[in-house]
C-alpha cells in the first residue's frame, strides 16, 4: 500500500475508532467538546502498522537514528517505526522516556539505546499544547542528544506548533483536527 492510501486508511480508522464527541478533560488541563483517543489506533494492529509505515517514510529522508517519546503514548508508536524501519533495511532505534525516573535497578528515566551524536525524533499520538513531548525532549536533551524533529499523529491545533517553533523544533503532523472534520 502506498503512503497516500495508507494515510487515507489511517484517517478513516481514526474517525471510526478514536474520535469521541462530548466534553472531556485533556492532559493539558483544558476541556474540549471532542476527544481523540489515540490508544484506540496505536493499540490496533492495522492502525499501528499504518502509523509505522507513514512515520518511517516521514523520517527516512532525515537520517534519524532513533525515535522516542513519553511513555505510555509513544511506546507502541516507536516500536512500530523501529520494526518497519528494520524491515525496510534502514533501521531506526527506539526509546521511551518515563514520566519519572525509576527508583530501582538502573534508575533510568530514558529506556533504550541512545548515543550523543545521534539525531532523534520525538513522537506522540495526539498533541494539544505539546507538553508531553516537551517533557520527553527535556529528558533526551539532558543527555546531550539533539532533537531533529517532533511528529504527532494528530495535531489538535491548540498551540503545540507555536510552542515547538518558539523553541526552534521542527514540528510535523500526519493529520490535524481539521482533517478529522473537528
Amino acid at each position: 500500500m502506498d503512503i497516500k492510501k495508507s494515510k487515507e486508511r489511517l484517517l478513516k480508522l481514526i474517525k471510526e475508532k478514536a474520535v469521541i464527541l462530548g466534553e472531556r478533560k485533556l492532559v493539558s488541563g483544558r476541556t474540549s467538546q471532542y476527544y481523540i483517543d489515540g490508544k484506540m489506533i496505536t493499540f490496533n494492529s492495522e492502525g499501528l502498522y499504518l502509523i509505522g509505515k507513514i512515520l518511517f517514510e516521514m523520517l527516512r529522508k532525515d537520517n534519524i537514528d532513533a525515535v522516542g517519546g513519553l511513555a505510555l503514548g509513544a511506546v507502541p508508536i516507536v516500536s512500530a517505526v523501529s520494526v518497519v524501519s528494520f524491515s525496510e533495511g534502514h533501521p531506526i532505534q527506539s526509546f521511551a522516556v518515563r514520566a519519572e525516573k525509576k527508583g530501582h535497578g538502573t534508575e533510568k528515566k530514558v529506556e533504550g539505546l541512545l548515543k550523543k551524536d545521534w539525531s532523534v525524533a520525538i513522537v506522540d499520538d495526539v498533541i494539544t499544547t505539546g507538553g508531553s513531548s516537551l517533557k520527553a525532549i527535556e529528558a533526551v536533551e539532558e543527555r546531550g542528544i539533539k532533537i531533529s524533529k517532533v511528529i504527532a499523529i494528530v495535531d489538535r491545533l491548540e498551540g503545540a506548533r507555536e510552542n515547538f517553533t518558539q523553541r526552534n523544533y521542527i514540528f510535523e503532523s500526519i493529520f490535524t483536527r481539521e482533517d478529522l472534520g473537528l
